[in-house]
């Protein structure tokens, strides 16, 4: 750190820097910048820093990126960002707050700063306070992560994605094989991350390999307009709960080529995140939920690289901050977790055998509770992908997953077509590598055999599960049903107890328990 960096750090250490009330000044340090928590506010500060993929050695650059962060970060959480600020020395050679936006009296457009007395010699930008808590890394920390929260979340992720302008210039083949290069080149030089060579030389090689092959499909995906301008560092660290409200914040500013990505790998840094804090069935929740809600399932042979890329950023990122002493925790431990990091970027090119499952049973049997608890069990990171019949009914007819629908969508002819809709897509998973779970009635024989014929022609397993439960309880489940995308009533279920399902050669699975049971014992029959 230089000396006129230094004297700002130690002028926003002081409390006596802020309005008064403002209390102690709390600090949190990330590789790229220096957060001082005072009040009501947060000021963030850029390191005069330079690594191979971001440059903030000089108060210029500094100034615009802190320009360009608000203005980016605004885009999905106006409340929280609300000026850059400078910071300046007086003749007296003090250091002082300067004008809002980094304006100052005097001189001329290019200046640069600090020339002049009053004149800025640095920049940060202001935010608005939120409690640490709120921090999703520490929610889930606290074990307070739940399905509807994941939902929000999701949906919050991919109404950005579907407004974030298209970049058709930027992302494909070429971008990924610079990213890979770039990346490689930063893990060989954290030596005393203590990375095995042999380690990082499987992973070039992978990923060398993976982009061979999903080059057309990078090339596709950006020619069609799926490469936009992303948050770039979609991981829990920088996602928080205001209000209640999930909202993405510090985003990519420093960047546009890094930012300017696939959707899906601006996902995978969050499928990556979850997955290595042990969370991989919310990890395949938010991919269901997200494919569901954007129909981007043609990405899906991509994630292997986008998750694999992924952890090899934090793994070096968090080699950087253990070397030079930043963040909490002990160095050992933070050089620990960034081996694990890259453990898992080798996890994440595994080619594990896909196969594919359905669960059928009548309407409250628990089919979609025991589809997404296997579902994350199943093949590749982050697991299986899961393809309802009552989800994609709504998507044929332009409805979110939880609007019911007028009986004209339950007729037999959009009936056929919404199977037709399973075995198209399942199909399509199996092909990109990953599994897939059917959660459908499949009341007819003819249904599950289609069901079968889908794995036949892939060449992968198939297993066919059928729920029982006793009518009572299935009544009860769905009575109580609340924001779920069945349509299910009881005189549909009662339709159901009285007609003929034919012969079901499907593994047969008492679903009269809970799901955790159900679980249970669907693991047991599978086994054998």
């Amino acid at each position: 750190m230089d000396d006129a960096q230094r004297e700002i750090v130690a002028f926003l250490s002081d409390p006596s820097s802020y309005p008064p009330g403002a209390g102690p000044v709390d600090i949190i340090e990330t590789h790229a910048s220096i957060v001082f928590l005072a009040g009501p506010r947060a000021y963030k500060l850029k390191r005069a820093v330079k690594y191979a993929y971001l440059d903030f050695s000089s108060p210029a650059l500094r100034r615009a990126a802190c320009t360009a962060e608000l203005k980016l970060n605004r885009r999905t959480a106006p409340e929280l960002y609300l000026e850059v600020r400078a910071i300046s020395r007086g003749p007296d050679g003090a250091i002082f707050w300067g004008r809002p936006n980094g304006d100052h009296p005097g001189g001329q457009p290019g200046d640069q700063p600090g020339n002049q007395p009053g004149d800025p010699l640095d920049f940060v930008v202001v935010m608005r306070r939120f409690d640490q808590r709120d921090l999703l890394e520490n929610v889930a920390r606290e074990g307070g992560l739940s399905s509807s929260l994941l939902y929000a979340l999701t949906a919050h992720i991919a109404a950005f994605h579907e407004k974030a302008e298209e970049r058709r210039d930027e992302g494909g083949t070429a971008a990924m094989a610079e990213l890979v290069e770039t990346n490689i080149g930063v893990l060989r030089d954290c030596r005393s991350a203590g990375f095995a060579a042999a380690q990082i030389d499987r992973l070039e090689s992978a990923l060398t390999g993976e982009l061979a092959s999903q080059g057309p499909l990078l090339d596709g995906r950006r020619r069609a307009g799926r490469v936009r301008r992303c948050h770039g560092d979609l991981h829990l660290r920088n996602i928080c709960l205001v209000d209640g409200r999930p909202l993405l914040f510090d985003c990519v500013e420093f960047s546009e080529e890094l930012a300017s990505i696939d959707v899906l790998y601006d996902l995978a840094f969050l499928l990556m995140d979850l997955g290595h804090r042990g969370h991989q069935s919310f990890a395949n929740l938010v991919l269901n939920r997200y494919l569901d809600l954007t129909e981007e399932d043609d990405g899906l042979a991509l994630l292997p690289l986008f998750l694999s890329l992924r952890a090899i950023i934090r793994a070096h990122v968090t080699a950087t901050m253990a070397e030079h002493g930043w963040g909490p925790g002990d160095p050992l431990s933070a050089v620990a977790e960034a081996r694990r990091y890259l453990d898992d970027a080798e996890a994440a090119l595994l080619p594990l055998p896909a196969r594919l499952v359905a669960v059928g049973g009548l309407s409250g049997s628990g089919k979609s509770a025991l589809a997404a608890g296997l579902a994350s069990e199943l093949g590749r990171r982050p697991g299986a992908r899961i393809l309802r019949s009552d989800v994609l009914r709504k998507l044929r007819f332009g409805a979110e997953p939880e609007s019911p629908l007028p009986p004209e969508a339950y007729t037999a002819e959009v009936t056929t077509l919404v199977y037709q809709d399973l075995c198209t897509r399942a199909a399509a998973a199996l092909r990109a590598g990953y599994s897939a779970v059917i959660d459908a009635v499949a009341l007819g024989e003819e249904e599950r055999r289609s069901f079968a014929a889908v794995a036949a022609a892939a060449g992968v397993p198939f297993t066919g599960l059928w729920l029982d439960a006793p009518a009572a309880t299935m009544m009860a489940r769905i009575g109580a049903r609340g924001g779920d995308a069945s349509d299910a009533s009881p005189e549909v279920l009662a339709h159901q107890l009285s007609s003929d399902p034919g012969a079901l050669e499907w593994i047969r699975i008492d679903a009269g328990g809970d799901a955790d049971a159900t679980l249970a014992a669907t693991r047991r029959a599978m086994l054998h």
